[in-house]
This record gives C-alpha cells, sequence and structure tokens, in this order.
C-alpha cells in the first residue's frame, strides 16, 4: 500500500510566492499537502559556472497516480527553466496518514 505514495521535492527561488504555490496544488488536488521549508543556500552548477541563489524547498505529499499531472502543472507554474522535481517513494508509513492522502488527492 505504501509505495502508491510519494514525496515530491522542488525549490524555488526566494522571492517566489512558495505559499500561492503550494496552495494552488493542493487546491486542484494534486498534492495532499505542500510543506514550505525556510530559505536556504543552494549551490549549485549552471550553464558551465558555479551559483549561489537563495531558495526554499517545497516537499510535496501526494500520490504516484498524480505525478504526471503534479509534474505537468510544476513546468506550468515555476518559474526556472529547468525545475527540480524529485519523485522519492514512500515505503512505509501511518495507514491513516497514507489513507488521508488517497483522499486527499482524488477528483472529486
Amino acid at each position: 500500500m505504501a509505495a502508491e505514495y510519494v514525496l515530491v521535492m522542488t525549490t524555488l527561488p526566494n522571492d517566489a510566492d512558495a505559499a500561492a504555490f503550494g496552495r494552488t496544488l493542493v487546491t486542484e488536488r494534486l498534492a495532499a499537502c505542500v510543506n514550505l521549508l525556510p530559505p536556504m543556500a543552494s549551490v549549485y552548477r549552471w550553464e558551465g559556472h558555479v551559483e549561489q541563489e537563495t531558495e526554499r524547498q517545497l516537499i510535496i505529499k501526494t500520490t504516484r497516480d498524480r505525478t504526471v499531472a503534479l509534474w505537468d502543472r510544476v513546468r506550468e507554474l515555476h518559474p526556472y527553466e529547468v525545475p527540480e522535481f524529485v519523485v522519492i517513494p514512500i515505503v512505509d508509513g501511518n495507514d491513516a496518514y497514507l489513507r488521508w492522502i488517497g483522499e486527499s488527492t482524488r477528483d472529486v
């Protein structure tokens, strides 16, 4: 049962409206919950240069079935040319919590 649930990670620039981004995903039932972590420093290679920016990590709880639609929507909303979109399977967890994820992302 647990493998049908996933965590999806993405980042946003610190000046982006992360709360609105997360609210959109939850409102559209693409996510049960989006955690907005505090600003952090990110160091990365982009176009041959090492860059450093302040970003916010978002952790999105959803179902494996919703990841394609979620990815499509993230690409529409995201300001980055190449947004982070990493899907991590949940291998075990609180059954009631996992059911809540399923119920919260199910089309009504």
